[in-house]
């Protein structure tokens, strides 16, 4: 029982885990000569003689079948996939999407779900606000003269329009991102 339970054990993280050529092999499907060619190619990482990495080699191995379905066209000077030439796009990739976080942080860039959200609920309010108008101010209009009706007429609508000049910015950050610039500084 007590080796049930070992082997039942939970892993968090195998981003760490080596293993040999020939678990490679079995889990690919290749010779373990092929999982060290694949090394020698830059597919498969090398974490220490007879050990790779296997999470990375996981991700580079499926890289290079994906690259290879689609008939890639970014060989190497032997007509081979360039797996450096890939991890850099790969990497250009990922500090793109990290800046553009970066920027919807601190408020440079907002999500259009948040716009479309604030500017619903605003676009709301002030419909309803304007659509009050005549309801709220026609008894008060009630035999008035002519100026007094277009002075208090234009007041309300004014008061109605300052309600879309007066926003928030903070209202349209993501709620997934805490605010502060203390908190981007390194």
């Amino acid at each position: 029982m007590a080796k049930a339970d070992a082997d039942s054990t939970k892993v968090t993280d195998i981003d760490s885990l080596t293993v040999s050529a020939a678990v490679l092999g079995g889990i690919f499907g290749v010779t373990d000569r092929r999982v060290r060619q694949m090394a020698e190619e830059g597919i498969i990482v090398r974490a220490a003689k007879g050990r790779y990495n296997l999470v990375e080699s996981l991700k580079n191995y499926i890289l290079s079948l994906k690259l290879a379905a689609e008939g890639a066209t970014i060989d190497g000077p032997d007509g081979e996939i360039d797996i450096d030439e890939e991890k850099a796009l790969h990497e250009r990739v990922k500090r793109h999407i990290s800046e553009l976080k970066l920027q919807t942080m601190r408020g440079e860039l907002h999500k259009a779900e948040d716009v479309e959200k604030v500017m619903s609920d605003m676009l709301a309010a002030f419909k309803t606000r304007v659509m009050n108008i005549p309801s709220k101010v026609a008894p008060i209009l009630e035999d008035r003269d002519a100026g007094y009706i277009k002075d208090r007429l234009t007041n309300e609508v004014v008061e109605a329009l300052n309600e879309l000049k007066d926003y928030d910015p903070k209202a349209f950050y993501s709620d997934e991102y805490v605010e502060g610039e203390e908190d981007y500084e390194e």
